[in-house]
């Protein structure tokens, strides 16, 4: 009889020529061993894309049969603390959850009064973005503070910060950098830091963004070192984005730049007092920080004296806020594991399906118009993109590739997405669009008038709702993909 060893050995090789047949529709795009794309089969603004070894992860993961968050989960929040310099990452069951934990943090007890957020206290944000930015803000008993989106970068005008401002109510800024382009962290931090304010950057689209500071400014704002593997010379400092902030989110949704299948990350960039309330927010609140499976880490399990409890009751069982169970499971944290060391290649991959877009697209620019990075001006074919004057520079990892239709065009935004809705090719509006036009916000705004409110005119995010759309720029687009939107969208604009 063969040993457990040998028989689990056998299940994954079995796995692994299961996957390669069954699976390879899903494999990146330059792969050799991808299903060729055919004439007439859809192309995913987005999608998983992975090999035999992620489904080998789960299937080893599985066997053993640890269902909840375990060594899997543990290893790849060392990993990816270590890929962003992060002082921790937890894994969550979605990015959604990531902003709940990130925004509940921050109303802890165990902050100072002044500093953290408290029901009716003021959190700024943008206007066009994902509703689960903010429905956190909302559902911690917080107010939004909207400013407008700059439809060129879809990003938030963060020139406008200034104006969302409330005295005494303003405890923190929350905005996502939106299709894997970074905003102006410049002026964010500038606003942050001159007022005291928590930074909580939503880099759900944008793992693998950097922003590059020159080093002059960044010390004056407590930067002096770059994130790992990232070097802009010796007059620069360069992270990634979600690192310059008290706390970011990730998401690893099966569209975003790696996958768990659901799941997300709260990353605590350097507060080791924060990274413990956000995992007892996470972990249902409880004040006790033991991994699963393992009791006092504390070494004073029954030693505790807290709330009114009596003295020595069980610090497994105590809890310090009212918190949530938002843990993936280990077998998700096993692919994602194997995802990020695939994120390298993913990053430049998203680059290169952007350029070649851009490129392809380039006769359509007197009717559509295309993203700019935040600090770039202008881009050409050979050039590349030139930059403003403020010595930043951001690097996106392209999560989208978005069109705007000009005003002067002859069609508009709906026109082109049934044209691109007809040929399969698949595409997606920006999000919310300008989210206080949705039905759950004006609904929120008829019962509840002071729930949210505008600090200015949000025309930006008006535009940006009736007139821009996005591509896909994921990594398991092949060039006859891409060639095939280009041909559509070009015919469609000269016809």
């Amino acid at each position: 009889m063969k040993n457990l060893k040998e028989i689990k050995s056998k299940i994954l090789e079995l796995t692994r020529e299961y996957s390669v047949q069954a699976h390879s529709s899903f494999r990146p795009g330059s792969d050799e061993l991808r299903s060729e794309w055919k004439m007439g089969h859809p192309i995913p603004y987005a999608g998983r894309v992975f090999t035999e070894d992620e489904v080998e992860a789960a299937i080893s993961t599985t066997l053993d049969f640890w269902l909840t968050l375990g060594n899997e989960g543990s290893a790849m929040e060392r990993e990816l603390a270590d890929f962003l310099g992060a002082k921790k990452c937890l894994l969550v069951n979605s990015g959604s959850s990531a902003n709940l934990v990130a925004i509940s943090t921050l109303t802890s007890h165990k902050l100072p009064y002044k500093k953290r957020i408290n029901v009716g206290d003021e959190v700024i944000t943008v206007a066009a973005g994902f509703p689960t930015t903010v429905a956190p803000i909302i559902q911690v008993g917080a107010v939004p503070v909207f400013i407008d989106a700059d439809p060129t970068t879809g990003n938030a005008k963060c020139e406008q910060l200034e104006s969302a401002y409330n005295p005494g109510k303003t405890k923190a800024v929350m905005m996502a950098h939106a299709l894997g382009n970074p905003f102006e962290l410049l002026k964010t931090i500038e606003f942050c830091k001159k007022y005291d304010l928590w930074l909580i950057e939503d880099n759900c689209d944008a793992l693998g963004c950097s922003y590059t500071m020159p080093k002059d400014i960044a010390n004056k704002f407590g930067f002096f070192q770059n994130s790992p593997g990232l070097d802009e010379g010796p007059n620069n400092i360069v992270r990634w984005t979600g690192t310059w902030g008290d706390i970011s989110t990730q998401s690893f949704y099966p569209p975003h730049h790696l996958t768990m299948g659901e799941g997300g990350a709260v990353n605590i960039i350097n507060s080791t007092k924060l990274a413990v309330i956000a995992e007892s927010f996470r972990d249902w609140g409880r004040d006790c920080w033991c991994p699963s499976g393992i009791d006092n880490t504390c070494k004073k399990r029954f030693d505790w004296q807290l709330g009114d409890l009596p003295k020595g009751y069980d610090h497994k069982y105590t809890y310090s806020h009212l918190g949530f169970n938002l843990k993936p499971l280990d077998i998700q944290a096993s692919i994602g594991r194997i995802q990020l060391k695939r994120l390298p290649e993913f990053i430049e991959t998203r680059k290169q399906n952007w350029n070649y877009l851009r490129s392809g697209l380039k006769k359509s620019e007197d009717f559509l118009d295309f993203a700019l990075p935040s600090h770039a001006t202008s881009w050409d074919e050979e050039k590349g993109f030139t930059w403003d004057d403020s010595g930043c520079r951001t690097e996106c990892s392209w999560f989208g590739f978005k069109i705007s239709v000009k005003q002067n065009s002859s069609f508009t935004r709906t026109d082109l997405a049934k044209i691109l809705d007809e040929n399969k090719i698949g595409n997606r509006m920006l999000f919310g669009g300008n989210l206080i036009r949705q039905p759950a916000f004006m609904e929120l705004k008829k019962n509840r008038p002071d729930a949210f409110r505008s600090a200015v005119d949000t025309e930006g995010s008006d535009k940006i709702m009736e007139d821009t759309l996005f591509l896909g720029t994921y990594p398991g687009l092949t060039k006859e993909m891409m060639d095939f939107e280009i041909h559509t969208i070009n015919n469609f604009v000269f016809s």
